[in-house]
């Protein structure tokens, strides 16, 4: 127990560190910071300015498994454990994929970070932090949450894996896109896992095949 403490006290130290580093090494405009976003965009919009199936093919895949589709898959899970009666599952659901969007557009607003001039697709508001790369990480820790409880270990191991090539899948595609910098989707991925834990905290979730949280009225079936 004292190690899983000590595992998430650094975890949460680090998740802090990276985006406060990204914001203030844009800020200040941090030379090496610069080199590597420009040096990443610039390959990736050379590789797609030739190839616009490329660009469609990860620009449909992020519309797949952007903060959109994690959310569809919230609503539906928001209803399965509503019927089930299990509240605290729904408001977890609700705080972290159903809100993670205020998360998102607030730490934008602060930031006011331009979009790459060099897009290849649109991208709406500012570019930082990467509203993909915060979404598929909090919409994935929440769902696999949920979900634990009622895995055997061998498919907890399977939508782990899954899981992480489908976070950093969403923010390398958010780069090859040319739509946000490097730098904003490291910024997205520490912001959504601090999200996260604090959701974690604040409305902690009982599982989805948890037991009813009120008693079946008399007279009817369970």
């Amino acid at each position: 127990m004292t190690s899983r403490k000590s595992w998430l006290f650094t975890s949460i130290v680090v998740a802090v560190l990276v985006y406060a580093a990204m914001w203030v090494g844009y800020a200040q405009n941090w030379f090496w910071l610069d080199d590597v976003d420009t040096e990443l965009l610039q390959t990736f919009h050379n590789i797609g300015a030739a190839r616009p199936g490329w660009v469609t093919f990860w620009d449909v895949f992020c519309v797949v498994f952007g903060p959109n589709g994690f959310r569809l898959v919230g609503l539906v899970l928001v209803v399965v454990v509503l019927v089930r009666r299990n509240v605290a599952t729904a408001v977890f659901l609700v705080v972290t994929i159903g809100l993670m969007g205020i998360v998102t557009e607030s730490a934008k607003y602060v930031a006011g970070r331009p979009r790459p001039a060099m897009a290849l697709v649109y991208g709406s508001s500012t570019s930082f932090p990467s509203g993909h790369a915060l979404g598929v990480m909090v919409g994935v820790l929440a769902l696999l949450t949920v979900l634990w409880p009622s895995l055997s270990g061998s498919w907890r191991r399977v939508l782990l894996v899954l899981g992480g090539v489908l976070i950093v899948s969403v923010g390398v595609a958010r780069v090859i896109l040319n739509v946000h910098h490097p730098s904003d989707v490291l910024a997205g991925w520490a912001l959504g896992y601090l999200y996260y834990l604090l959701c974690v905290r604040l409305v902690p979730p009982r599982g989805i095949t948890a037991a009813a949280e009120t008693p079946v009225a008399p007279g009817t079936s369970p």
